[in-house]
């Protein structure tokens, strides 16, 4: 599966966390992120990701551009609820994206765990 990673910044902490517990699922597959976050996890787990740019500058768009072409098969996106994002468009359209192409799209550690945990199981969403 083609797995996209992307976390606001007061939550990049908790995508670092996930993806190490979860780097032995992640690693048979193929990532995404966007530039800071996929540096933070490379740096902290190791794990090869393809860096796309930083959200704000890019990123989220490039990402999108991903979902519409049909080359992703799962986003996991934490999301800042508290904070106001620059991009908010470019938020609104990434997550609108993901309902277009009916890709699953975990937006808290929680959904998160679910999702990391049904591809341990090898249950797959497609």
């Amino acid at each position: 599966m083609k797995i996209a990673l992307i976390a606001h910044d007061k939550k990049k902490d908790d995508i670092i966390e996930l993806a190490k517990r979860y780097k032995d699922v992640l690693a048979e597959h193929e990532l995404y992120a966007t530039g800071t976050t996929g540096t933070l996890i490379m740096g902290e787990t190791g794990l090869a990701i393809h860096r796309m740019k930083s959200g704000p500058l890019g990123g989220d768009q490039q990402i999108g551009a991903m979902l519409a072409d049909g080359n992703l098969d799962l986003v996991i996106f934490l999301r800042d609820p508290l904070t106001a994002q620059p991009h908010e468009p470019d938020v609104s359209a990434l997550l609108r994206l993901c309902d277009v192409q009916k890709i699953p799209l975990a937006t808290n550690t929680s959904s998160g765990e679910i999702m990391l945990q049904a591809l341990k199981s090898k249950i797959y969403f497609q």
